[in-house]
């Protein structure tokens, strides 16, 4: 089988019961703004 090729793509998400986001609203603009940086840089 050389040069054969197989792609998987499988995403699982897992939570449980009482989950609360870490990041603060008045953080969020400021963060991805941030983020938007280090990808673009």
């Amino acid at each position: 089988m050389a040069g054969t090729f197989s792609q998987v793509y499988i995403q699982v998400v897992f939570t449980v019961k009482g989950w609360e986001n870490l990041i603060r609203k008045e953080w969020k603009d400021e963060l991805y703004k941030y983020i938007a940086g280090v990808i673009k840089g």
